[in-house]
């Protein structure tokens, strides 16, 4: 697994640190953003493994930042875990009216975690998110 970037996007402070510390401790390299206009800037420039992705934060929210990677042809590969203190209905359903009139709809994300994260289920659920994409990424390049 050569690319051990995390892009972190949350507006809460304290959670981009939370993260940051839980993921760098683990040998990966954290990108943070506070919001989904800095986090597609950020994921363009630095094509991170993975992606967490606070779903409500003011400005442009993870929502909105979720189907700009999901549409993007150099973005759509990158799994996303969506992190909320919102039941995951609630972002399914959300999910639901973005489809409405797209050719093709955007699908679920990888994990739907709740706020606040417990540090060992979230690194448990990015690792495995990271080991099926890099062998997905893996049988493509042999077959």
């Amino acid at each position: 697994m050569e690319n051990k970037k995390i892009l972190i996007v949350d507006d809460e402070l304290h959670m981009r640190i939370f993260m940051a510390t839980l993921f760098e401790t683990s040998g990966y390299e954290p990108i943070l953003a506070k919001n989904g206009k800095e986090g597609i800037e950020k994921a363009r420039q630095n094509k991170p493994a993975l992606i967490i992705l606070d779903v409500m934060m003011p400005e442009e929210g993870g929502i909105i930042m979720y189907r700009h990677i999901k549409t993007e042809e150099a973005l759509r590969h990158i799994p996303v875990i969506m992190l909320s203190a919102v039941a995951g209905k609630a972002f399914s359903h959300s999910l639901e009216i973005l489809n409405i009139g797209l050719d093709h709809a955007l699908p679920e994300p990888q994990a739907y975690v709740e706020k606040p994260p417990k540090a060992d289920i979230l690194l448990d659920i990015a690792k495995k998110i990271l080991i099926r994409t890099n062998e997905k990424e893996t049988d493509h390049t042999v077959g």
